[in-house]
């Protein structure tokens, strides 16, 4: 097999060349929430499965949910929700061809990122409001 560097051929410059912004890092994060979504689906399951199980394994289940380390992964699958939810209308606005302009896609990026964060804590507030 030919060696490709004597192909003639420009090699691409990949990462040694480009610098990591904010639009490539939303891009990133959004494919992460992708899979954290899918792990806090399966600890969804786990819970219905629970609720469905016996009274016991129920209270098991909402010890492990209501433990401080449950609250963090809690809020964290709150956070990738509302952020994957958001960068999927970000998507869906460049799908009708608007919001290309380098300026709206910064401001697109940094509007998703704030909105994820403010809206996950409010939905929080609410929701300890509601409990006490």
């Amino acid at each position: 097999m030919a060696d490709s560097r004597n192909a003639g051929r420009p090699l691409s410059p990949h990462l040694q060349i480009y610098r990591g912004g904010l639009t490539m890092m939303m891009s990133i994060v959004h494919r992460a929430t992708g899979i954290a979504l899918y792990a806090g689906t399966l600890l969804l399951v786990w819970w219905l499965t629970a609720a469905a199980t016996s009274d016991s394994y129920f209270d098991l289940v909402q010890a492990v949910f209501g433990s401080w380390i449950g609250q963090i992964v809690l809020f964290g699958f709150t956070w990738a929700l509302v952020h994957h939810t958001l960068g999927g209308i970000r998507h869906l606005i460049w799908d009708t061809g608007r919001g290309f302009e380098l300026a709206s896609v910064e401001t697109g990026a940094r509007l998703t990122l704030a909105a994820s964060v403010i809206i996950t804590i409010a939905i929080w507030v609410i929701a300890y409001g509601v409990m006490s």
